[in-house]
């Protein structure tokens, strides 16, 4: 068996029978290189069926020495372990030498968040007479609004928008589906963007369907959205690192704080498992901790 050529069956696999998106599957591919070099002819000249436990723990060792982050080890651990159960599924191997590979430990570490007052400040200091002010105000208001990821965002439609039932019909990772609530402030500034900017603009045919334009009448870029958010936070005077995933934790966060049933957050973020919502209970724990130890009369706690 050639690395090459079972690295393409597998790809093809994440592609049609996982339906993973590209952006998963070029990250599966690049971390599955980095094993093929290590183990491929050039190397230790060892086929895949011929790798053990040791071998992938020697590797693991090696990307360790390298400098890797614990994350970013978890990552590409994880990818081989898919692999390897690939081709047990397609029989190419007897035996699975991932089934004892450890993660890194890593500490869970919590995602930066904004306060309310924050979001806002951030919101206040748009600039409406500007050419794309409504447009910025809009993509905010969205993605703090609806928690979205990036992808999302700049994949919207003006099919998925459904505001007199006061939702949005979401793609997310894997092309699925999901319904999410929308706020009247996020309804309002959208169909005020749409009504003085986007319909009036030149529009690109492959884009006549995508609610947030650039001035060409074309989607915007993921590195656009990025750059928008990051000059609006400097310009508000915030000295946190943010980013529009920021506004997707913030979300998150606040909705929790504020007593929101964990599932159901869990629901509009698209997470596939509770375990990844999980992380704003310890958000909301710290929250709570903060206000005890800065309010209560008795806030020596141990």
């Amino acid at each position: 068996m050639q690395w090459q050529v079972l690295m393409k069956g597998f790809k093809a696999y994440l592609q049609v029978e996982r339906s993973m998106s590209a952006n998963t599957v070029d990250s599966y591919s690049r971390d599955l290189n980095k094993l093929a070099g290590y183990f491929g002819p050039e190397n230790l000249n060892l086929e895949p069926e011929a790798v053990r436990l040791g071998d992938l723990q020697q590797f693991v060792n090696t990307l360790a020495g390298l400098g890797i982050s614990a994350s970013s080890q978890s990552r590409i651990i994880s990818g081989i372990r898919s692999f390897y159960r690939y081709l047990l599924l397609e029989n190419e191997i007897k035996s699975d030498p991932t089934e004892l590979l450890e993660m890194p430990k890593t500490g869970r570490k919590l995602p930066d968040v904004l306060t309310t007052d924050e979001v806002l400040s951030i919101l206040s200091i748009i600039d409406l007479s500007e050419p794309n002010g409504e447009r910025n105000k809009a993509i905010i208001e969205t993605l703090y609004g609806c928690g979205l990821r990036v992808s999302e965002l700049v994949n919207m439609k003006l099919s998925d928008l459904h505001f007199k039932e006061n939702f949005v019909m979401i793609t997310g990772k894997g092309d699925k589906q999901r319904i999410v609530p929308i706020g009247s402030s996020a309804i309002k500034q959208i169909e005020q963007y749409i009504t003085y900017i986007r319909n009036t603009q030149k529009v690109n045919r492959e884009s006549e369907n995508v609610l947030f334009l650039n001035q060409r009448g074309s989607r915007l870029s993921r590195a656009m959205i990025f750059e928008i958010v990051k000059k609006l936070t400097a310009k508000a005077g915030i000295s946190k690192v943010v980013s529009p995933h920021t506004l997707r934790h913030s979300f998150a966060t606040h909705l929790v704080e504020n007593g929101a049933d964990l599932r159901a957050v869990q629901e509009m973020l698209g997470h596939a498992s509770i375990t990844t919502t999980e992380i704003y209970t310890h958000l909301d724990r710290e929250f709570l901790r903060t206000n005890i130890l800065k309010y209560h009369p008795r806030k020596t706690m141990n």
